[in-house]
């Protein structure tokens, strides 16, 4: 079944000299219990899509539906509560000056309810860390921890879906794996969907069921992860699954 929608979504931006269109009538749609990858080169609109399915900023065109009804730029409490953004760089999306136990308490109090209670202890087995960790400062993890707890942050108010913004992208090969598998078993195991947004198609190919290539704000090829980067169609995608999965 259809979780999430976008019908002929357009982006443009506006300077005093000129207008860039970052979106050009994107077609997607998103399963549940769905991994679906984002890919593309730095400029192809990926991240703009997720600005706009986030409710980060509002298109300028097009129509995003949630369950067939239209979502609007501005949320209601409960549709903020539905999608969660899991954002590149995880240090940065926590409050410098509060702890991650306060960070996610505040999230879940203020989409959940003051009587909504958070379990430290589990919310930190979920992401493979001990609890105590949970009493520290950003500043004071790591990248890969800090990464985790972003994801326990999100999963912390029983979203529908995921939005995950090149969240490997500033770790080191290690923690890439492990927050993969991370997020892969998190979404299968509580029937989470997922829009993963990478330019590293061996990471998608690694936890995606299926896969929308972009390029210049376009949808250039999407289908199944065995059609698109096994099989391509496109030059385009041919030239982008050739430049990275050489290894």
């Amino acid at each position: 079944m259809t979780l999430l929608e976008g019908k002929g979504l357009v982006k443009r931006y506006h300077s005093q000299k000129s207008e860039v269109e970052a979106l050009c009538g994107v077609d997607f749609r998103l399963r549940e219990g769905e991994i679906l990858g984002v890919a593309g080169e730095s400029g192809s609109g990926k991240s703009t899509l997720l600005k706009l399915i986030a409710g980060l900023e509002a298109p300028t065109a097009g129509t995003l539906l949630l369950r067939g009804l239209p979502l609007r730029h501005r949320r209601t409490k409960e549709e903020y509560r539905s999608m969660q953004m899991v954002f590149q760089n995880a240090p940065a999306s926590f409050n410098p000056r509060r702890t991650i136990l306060d960070a996610i308490t505040g999230s879940v109090h203020s989409l959940r309810g003051k009587s909504a209670k958070v379990d430290a202890g589990a919310l930190s087995a979920m992401v493979n860390l001990p609890p105590e960790l949970m009493n520290r400062y950003p500043r004071q993890l790591s990248g890969g921890q800090c990464q985790r707890f972003a994801i326990a942050r999100a999963m912390a108010v029983q979203p529908d879906i995921l939005l995950c913004d090149e969240i490997t992208s500033a770790l080191d090969v290690s923690s890439q794996a492990q927050i993969l598998s991370l997020l892969s078993k998190l979404c299968r195991e509580k029937h989470t969907s997922a829009i993963f947004v990478s330019h590293d198609l061996a990471a998608i190919r690694c936890i995606c069921d299926r896969v929308m290539v972009m390029r210049e704000g376009v949808v250039v090829e999407q289908g199944t992860i065995g059609q698109v980067i096994s099989a391509p169609k496109e030059d385009y995608t041919r030239r982008l699954v050739e430049s990275v999965l050489q290894i």
